[in-house]
């Protein structure tokens, strides 16, 4: 019986080592056990003025241009601020190199179609790192909405409350969130990218957009601290509700259906049914210290599309999720 063949294994730089570099991706690659069997990290790129010459081990290089020097890459993995996101993608498929780049990758239609043409001619995959849709409490409520648990659902709600935007790795007093030369949008393009793509999972692109913007607390950013918006379905109606100008930090999810309700508030998921409740303590699957795993099942769906070379799927996410923060900030105007 002939044995089926190893894996391929992929060598990938990161570029950018901010907080979220720090914190999510490097851990996913180096401590999951089967992404570091498939992924490695041999390269990072950072062109802070004090960077070291290396990080846990890895050569750290100034410019991306360096990454010749370490020999055949297959991926880069971009983790700079959004901004950058889609010159660094189109860079690295010019290098021939495939992508995977935080959220959001493209923040309107017409730069979605530029990277899906530029990937098509490379022949390479441009993934975006949408790790929210791996959190397993997300799993759970998406799950139940499918196997229509709650009957139909015809009513959603998000909202989002944080004390300001993260500051990742810096200490500067204006985080780069709150630039729009950096960030490009505010709360509603940050967090809101997360949100967005989990209601596309549930129910698909929406008919009509409205939404508000404003900045009530932070004087300092020059994007919105704080976003209203509402997505209307034929049937349903979905709302979202995110500011950076809160008193504490909080995060709740509400689905109602015609046979009862599933509401997720802090740590906590509460199943309604038919007048029958249950709870679920999610508590330690939300922890900071977890969100590596959510990155780790990211990655292995990158190494399998990696594998398969379907480019497709990936460039639907990037570019549903940008049609809608394009019509999210037009909505605004």
């Amino acid at each position: 019986m002939r044995s089926s063949p190893d894996p391929k294994v992929y060598r990938g730089a990161l570029v950018g080592l901010g907080g979220i570099a720090r914190l999510g991706h490097l851990p996913a690659f180096r401590a999951d056990r089967q992404v570091a069997s498939r992924l490695q990290i041999v390269g990072i790129v950072d062109d802070a003025p004090n960077a070291p010459r290396s990080f846990d081990g890895i050569p750290l290089l100034s410019q991306p241009d360096k990454l010749s020097d370490l020999g055949p890459l297959d991926f880069v993995d971009i983790c700079t601020p959004t901004s950058t996101h889609l010159d660094l993608s189109l860079w690295g498929l010019s290098q021939g190199y495939h992508v995977l780049c935080e959220k959001p990758v493209a923040v309107n239609r017409a730069e979605a179609s530029r990277l899906a043409a530029a990937a098509l001619d490379a022949r390479r995959v441009v993934m975006p790192c949408h790790q929210y849709r791996f959190n397993p409490v997300w799993r759970r409520v998406k799950q139940w909405l499918d196997d229509g648990v709650i009957g139909r659902w015809y009513l959603a709600e998000f909202r989002v409350y944080r004390l300001a935007a993260d500051s990742g790795a810096s200490d500067d007093a204006i985080p780069w969130r709150g630039r729009r030369a950096a960030g490009r949008g505010g709360v509603m393009l940050d967090h809101g990218t997360h949100l967005v793509y989990e209601l596309l999972d549930v129910a698909g692109p929406p008919q009509a957009v409205r939404a508000w913007t404003g900045r009530l607390r932070h004087g300092g950013y020059d994007v919105e601290d704080t976003a209203q918006i509402l997505f209307e379905y034929p049937n349903r109606m979905a709302t979202m509700f995110l500011t950076w100008a809160a008193r504490r930090r909080e995060t709740e999810i509400r689905f109602s259906g015609e046979r009862g309700s599933i509401t997720w508030s802090g740590g906590m998921l509460t199943l309604e049914r038919d007048g029958q409740t249950e709870s679920f303590d999610h508590t330690v699957d939300l922890d900071k210290a977890s969100y590596a795993k959510w990155f780790a099942d990211l990655f292995r769906d990158f190494a399998t599309t990696l594998d398969s070379g379907d480019s497709a799927r990936p460039m639907a996410d990037i570019a549903q999720v940008a049609a809608v923060l394009e019509a999210s900030y037009a909505a605004v105007a």
